[in-house]
């Protein structure tokens, strides 16, 4: 089943992305405004349902032995290709195997070898197993950079903190991070209703704190850095989503 994205976990995808290996959950932490607990949660989740899947090393083998890169491009039976790209990652010397969507050269395999000789030998075991080269090339180098859409935008602190799914109706259900400086930071729910910080249509269905999800009562105090799911069936007013935020305590 897909997993619907929010902003934080949006973020935490592309500050993995751009240095997995320096980044640290605190600084993500800092980046989002939430806690490095909520961080790691995020990820340990993400990882969980199969979106993260990994993380890799970019090495450039010239440098570290010598190696020769090569990418074949390769056809293989549309019914067959998933079993073929399984098998040929099992060859020595192959690195990546990628299946695409397309009528030929739907498998692109990268390998290294030794020398042209190990390559060779690379291409003839793909072949083994039928699969049809179609053309070779020697990779010079390779880059990468982190998906920006998922990376910090222009848009305001709310804007970006905030998720919103509309439901049938006019319902709405958002989810916040609350600010530090937020009016509603410290008071419980029923002594935010009481003090109209919080509307009567809008309702807290569910609380993530660090590593926890926290379930909803009268005494339940917010707390910053807690990011909080709202639901209002005639949709959450921005009056409401400000009380989370800082810009509103000063108001």
């Amino acid at each position: 089943m897909d997993h619907r994205l929010d902003e934080i976990d949006r973020r935490i995808i592309y500050a993995l992305m751009d240095d997995a290996r320096n980044v640290s959950a605190p600084t993500i932490a800092a980046d989002v405004s939430v806690s490095p607990g909520t961080v790691r949660n995020r990820i340990d989740q993400l990882e969980e349902r199969g979106i993260i899947t990994g993380y890799h090393a970019n090495v450039d083998f010239e440098r570290a032995a010598g190696h020769l890169a090569n990418l074949f491009m390769c056809n293989a039976p549309v019914s067959e290709r998933e079993s073929m790209a399984q098998r040929a990652q099992v060859i020595p010397g192959v690195i990546n195997v990628r299946e695409l969507l397309t009528g030929r050269r739907n498998l692109h395999v990268l390998a290294v070898g030794e020398d042209t000789g190990d390559l060779r030998r690379i291409a003839r075991a793909l072949s083994d197993l039928g699969i049809e080269i179609e053309d070779e090339v020697l990779v010079q180098n390779e880059t990468a950079r982190p998906y920006s859409p998922f990376g910090p935008t222009d848009e305001t602190h709310e804007a970006m903190l905030t998720d919103f799914i509309s439901l049938s109706g006019d319902a709405e259900v958002a989810e916040v991070t609350v600010d530090r400086d937020a009016r509603i930071a410290g008071m419980s729910l029923q002594e935010a209703a009481q003090r109209d910080v919080l509307d009567d249509d809008s309702l807290v269905v569910a609380i993530e704190r660090d590593d926890a999800v926290v379930t909803p009562h009268g005494d339940t105090v917010i707390r910053p850095d807690d990011i909080v799911t709202l639901f209002a069936r005639d949709g959450v007013a921005d009056e409401t989503i400000g009380v989370f935020h800082a810009d509103d305590a000063a108001e």
